[in-house]
């Protein structure tokens, strides 16, 4: 074979194979090389890195869509936590063979009677108690101003009236500001009327057809993650109900001790603040503590300084009772939120969404670590509940038949029906029927 003959195979279509065969091992031990000479915590970090910035930027995106269809989304969500209150009234009357329609118009008509009740009073209490406070007010105004004027700070009586005179003109200029302020204020109320009326009608459909609501959600999931779905939702159901009515429980506590101790010492207006706490406690720590500083303020300008050191005792007093005694012992085992997590979903769901946002960050964030946690634990796998509710058992449906509302239950929604779930408000399904575990 000449020289030539030799040099040949280099270009032949065999060698040419092999030979990019072989290059081609080379380039991918070299990218295993250069992949193993970077740190074995920087490929971590970096994988947790990417990761969790997609995860940021899917809760974004969807905080972002949801805030621009909050008129929808706060009804929705009053009314998921007014239907988790109301079922019980709804669920015994059920069990002793009230219709269910009857049942849901009982229920519904008598809690608006009772906030129509409640507000009637209030209103009455304020009526007869702002001229009162009125008259006091100005008393205590007087006394601020002989402070100023014989107190530490020796101002004089020309002194104060310029101060007087030079607020007067900054509201004066801002007139137009205020103004406005009154133009946005009537339209967040009526924008507030029609979400109330809104926030109402679905509350009667969920407490009607929930059943239907959850079944229709829970079919729109793949076959095989239905199971996971309906456990899920019915783990998150569970927390978020709980955490109404213990927060619905703190808050009375809270309102009957500032209330009761305000009309003990003579506070004006007891009755209007105790309302007043009860609406505020809804929003945890926070909602407390600026009710609180409202009941001290107005021990102050009521009564002077030493009856609001009194209402300062007696808050502190109920709220060491709530931090200390009702938070561990009945949030705790309803709600596992660590405090700084509670503080800090209220600190973000107030800056995103204002009231609102501070009122449901808690029980989103409740319902979110139920749900995650029943997911990555698989429990739905060995489930006894599902397994209860009909995953998997009962009847098969008839040829054609449209199963799309059928066989599929809220425990409680469907009382002594087939899945009925007694003493549970969670959310169920027999999604999970003919499906894979």
């Amino acid at each position: 074979m000449t020289p030539a003959e030799d040099a040949a195979p280099a270009t032949s279509p065999s060698y040419s194979a092999a030979g990019t065969g072989a290059r081609a091992g080379a380039r991918v031990r070299t990218d295993r090389e250069i992949d193993q000479d970077i740190p074995y915590g920087v490929r971590i970090a970096a994988a947790w890195a990417w990761r969790g910035g997609l995860i940021l930027l899917v809760i974004g995106l969807l905080v972002w869509l949801l805030s621009h269809v909050s008129f929808l989304i706060i009804p929705i969500m009053v009314a998921a936590l007014l239907s988790g209150l109301l079922s019980p009234a709804v669920r015994w009357m059920a069990n002793r063979r009230v219709p269910k329609g009857l049942a849901v118009a009982i229920t519904v008509l008598g809690f608006i009677g009772l906030i129509v009740g409640a507000l009637t009073l209030v209103g009455r209490q304020l009526m007869q108690g702002f001229g009162e406070l009125w008259s006091q007010a100005l008393t205590g105004v007087q006394q601020v101003q002989t402070w100023l004027s014989d107190g530490p700070l020796h101002l004089t009586a020309a002194q104060i009236d310029k101060y007087i005179e030079d607020a007067t003109a900054a509201l004066q200029n801002n007139s137009s500001s205020i103004l406005s302020g009154a133009l946005t204020f009537g339209s967040t109320a009526g924008h507030f009327a029609a979400g109330l009326v809104l926030a109402l009608f679905i509350l009667i459909f969920f407490l009607l057809e929930g059943d239907r609501i959850w079944a229709f959600l829970v079919r729109l999931m793949p076959r095989k993650a239905r199971r996971a779905t309906d456990g899920a939702g019915r783990r998150g159901w569970t927390s978020m109900v709980s955490y109404a009515r213990i927060q619905m429980f703190v808050a009375f506590v809270d309102a009957v001790g500032i209330g009761v101790g305000a009309a003990i010492i003579g506070v004006p207006l007891a009755l209007p603040l105790g309302v007043l706490v009860f609406l505020g406690s809804f929003i945890p720590v926070v909602g407390a503590l600026f009710t609180g500083a409202i009941a001290v303020l107005l021990a102050l300008v009521a009564n002077g300084p030493v009856n609001a050191l009194i209402m300062l005792a007696i808050v502190l007093g109920v709220q060491q009772l709530e931090s200390h005694i009702l938070q561990p012992l009945v949030m705790g085992k309803a709600v596992s939120l660590h405090p700084v997590a509670v503080i800090l979903s209220v600190a973000a769901g107030s800056y995103l969404a204002g009231i609102p946002g501070a009122l449901f960050s808690v029980p989103i964030l409740a319902v979110a670590n139920s749900s995650i946690r029943y997911i990555a634990g698989r429990t739905w796998e060995h489930d006894e509940v599902l397994a209860t509710a009909g995953a998997g058992g009962g009847p098969a449906p008839e040829p054609g038949a449209d199963t799309t509302f059928t066989d599929v239950h809220l425990p409680g929604a469907n009382p002594g029906g087939e899945g009925a779930a007694p003493n549970s408000g969670a959310p169920g399904s027999d999604a999970g029927r003919g499906t894979d575990a």
